[in-house]
Order: C-alpha cells, then sequence, then structure tokens
C-alpha cells in the first residue's frame, strides 16, 4: 500500500498467554482488513504486542488505530474477567 500516513504502537503485557491471546484473535481482522483504506500487522516483540498501521490518510489512520485499540481493549477486558471468576 502506498501509505501517507503511519503509526506503529508497542503495548506492554505482563502475562504472556492474554499477549498471544490476543494475537490470535486479532489475526484474522489483520489478514482481511474491512476496507481498502487503511491496513495492520500485529506481531509479538518480547513482552509487548506490536500494532503497526498503515493508512491512505491521517482520517483513516486514527479510524484504523481506533478500531484495533478498541478490540485490544476488549479481549484483555474479558480475560481479565475471566481470570477473576
Amino acid at each position: 500500500m502506498a501509505s501517507h500516513a503511519r503509526c506503529k504502537c508497542r503495548i506492554r503485557f505482563d502475562d504472556k498467554h492474554v499477549l498471544k491471546t490476543i494475537l490470535e484473535a486479532l489475526k484474522l481482522e489483520t489478514q482481511k482488513p474491512p476496507t481498502f483504506r487503511s491496513s495492520a500487522n500485529l506481531k509479538i516483540e518480547g513482552d509487548y504486542l506490536v500494532l503497526d498501521v498503515e493508512a491512505k490518510d491521517t482520517v483513516a489512520l486514527r479510524a484504523a488505530l481506533n478500531a484495533y485499540l478498541r478490540w485490544i481493549n476488549s479481549v484483555k477486558s474479558v480475560l481479565d474477567f475471566l481470570k477473576s471468576q
């Protein structure tokens, strides 16, 4: 993708199980993006989930970042809830 906007986020997780579960849960989203205006890649580097997003413009970049960060937070919240039961 010939991109005009890019962002790389590194999010630290203390629990490797949570980190791997989030990666697996969102892998399909990175393989088949819902729009042609952005693409994303997720990978694990040590204790970090690395989210790399490229987009055609800053509006698409912001939308994609918001979506992925919400999904990451949602999966983590579910895992935290299940752990507390």
